[in-house]
């Protein structure tokens, strides 16, 4: 079976997120997915108000900028949000948009050593070891968690580029692919993340990898597609995002699950007229296809 889920997009305003979320819980969507894209919502603030207004729900965020977060508050607010709702939230890190840090005065000259160091030092933290530790980005003097998640936290790297994917596989849990990857992208940072596993001794240990897929679906899904696309200059890479019914989605979602990817996350257009009716068409009508 491959994961499904849905992105709550945050071009809608944050009052909208309670009705959304409820509606995943109720009917039954594995996951929501929120982003702390800059400036529109916080990441842990509207994770904490997803989980708290469902009961079974998965939330994931993805991604936080580590250039915007001290390792220690990243660490203490994913290990409160573990202990609070056991198992249930997804936390991803990443670089960031670098334009958008640039703008708030955080952007760093090797963002791949930032993440590194953020990465290392965030797992140790959250499986309660006491860290001390003096990087080019991170430092921490003596630092440990006095509530430490109680079970295993995996942390997600969500990367793009092949220097970060190697990274994903030697620092990470998991891997969080954007939804400008098609079914070859997958394959492609499927091996390179393996490469990164391999140089770190890290073969043994389950590594999943979480892809977006742009979707629309209907009367004018099509062409809100191929506007978003365009919008973001990939109308021309095959393969990518999925206009149709549920047939048609659960087709475009198996094919990336063949090519690596262990959950989908369906990610709306920007203009989605309807975001409760897109997470019912995702937990009703194509989950059930991808069982």
């Amino acid at each position: 079976m491959t994961g499904l889920g849905a992105v709550f997009r945050p071009q809608l305003p944050p009052e909208r997120l309670r009705s959304v979320a409820e509606l995943a819980d109720d009917s039954g969507l594995q996951e929501l997915w929120l982003w702390e894209d800059c400036f529109l919502e916080g990441g842990i603030s509207t994770v904490a108000a997803a989980l708290a207004w469902t009961e079974r729900l998965k939330v994931g965020i993805g991604l936080l900028p580590v250039p915007l977060r001290n390792v220690a508050v990243t660490a203490m607010e994913t290990a409160a949000l573990h202990r609070m709702f056991p198992g249930r939230p997804i936390v991803a890190v990443g670089h960031g948009v670098q334009d958008w840090m640039g703008q708030v005065g955080a952007r760093a000259a090797s963002p791949v050593t930032l993440l590194r160091e953020h990465l290392l030092a965030l797992r140790a933290l959250l499986r309660g070891e006491r860290l001390t530790t003096t990087g080019r980005y991170v430092r921490l003097d003596d630092v440990a968690l006095d509530w430490p998640p109680t079970t295993p936290v995996p942390v997600l790297a969500g990367v793009t580029g092949p220097r970060s994917l190697r990274l994903a596989g030697e620092a990470a849990d998991g891997t969080l692919l954007t939804a400008s990857t098609n079914a070859d992208g997958v394959r492609a940072a499927r091996r390179l993340v393996d490469e990164g596993r391999e140089a770190a001794g890290r073969t043994a240990e389950p590594h999943e990898i979480v892809v977006y897929l742009l979707t629309a679906t209907g009367p004018d899904a099509a062409s809100r597609l191929r506007a978003e696309l365009t919008a973001e200059g990939l109308e021309s890479v095959p393969d990518l995002g999925v206009a149709g019914d549920a047939e048609t989605v659960a087709k475009a979602v198996r094919r990336l699950a063949e090519a690596g990817a262990d959950r989908v996350i369906l990610q709306p257009t920007g203009d989605e007229p309807d975001p409760e009716g897109f997470v019912r068409f995702a937990a009703q009508e194509v989950e059930p296809l991808v069982r």
